[in-house]
């Protein structure tokens, strides 16, 4: 059996609030996740009316067992294939919204490690924050990957992003970038407490 990869073109979907600033926050939902649904946390962070908010949708839909529409960003299947589709689409993605001044990505879970590949290898940002979820072997074991500064952020029961995972994320960006590590009391969650951080982090960055 032979098998081929055959590239073709497709859509993405991205919600976005413009309020006419001259500064962006892109995020990225986690696994089984919306745009929608990740919109409507990043809209909760303290001072977010003084920003752009646009929240990406994962290239791959699928429903639940209700009957909702969610998206995962990749599987393990053809994964290098997928991470270069996803870096390209975040650079659509950026253009589409004008190259703005002060850019800044948040990931959730799963689209953590999106955000984390968006910022090393698609553009340019001021700040990268991470909840829940992991900076990707390929970019911790790159020393030519370049982060920017970055919040990082656990909730002291996340069973996924495990403080093992999240120590080895914070040894293996010392050194590389300016990190502020954040473990709240809660789970594999946005929380107040993590929305506070952010909100702090964002003014660390404008």
């Amino acid at each position: 059996m032979i098998v081929r990869t055959i590239e073709t073109p497709t859509h993405g979907r991205v919600l976005v609030e413009d309020r006419g600033a001259d500064r962006f926050l892109v995020g990225f939902h986690g696994y089984a996740e919306s745009a929608e649904t990740n919109l409507e946390q990043l809209e909760t962070i303290p001072g977010i009316a003084g920003w752009n908010v646009a929240s990406v949708q994962a290239l791959h839909p699928f429903y639940t067992r209700s009957g909702s529409i969610v998206a995962s960003w990749m599987t393990s299947l053809d994964r290098e294939l997928a991470i270069a589709d996803n870096v390209a689409y975040v650079r659509q993605v950026v253009e589409a919204l004008g190259s703005p001044r002060t850019l800044v990505f948040l990931g959730f879970s799963q689209g953590a490690t999106m955000a984390a590949r968006a910022a090393a290898y698609s553009a340019n940002p001021a700040g990268l924050i991470l909840l829940g979820g992991d900076v990707p072997d390929e970019i911790r074991d790159d020393p030519a990957a370049v982060l920017p500064p970055m919040l990082l952020a656990r909730g002291v029961r996340d069973e996924w992003y495990t403080d093992e995972k999240f120590k080895k994320d914070l040894n293996s960006l010392q050194g590389r970038t300016r990190v502020t590590p954040l473990v709240f009391e809660g789970g594999h969650e946005w929380t107040d407490e993590f929305r506070v951080a952010a909100a702090g982090f964002l003014g660390t960055v404008v």
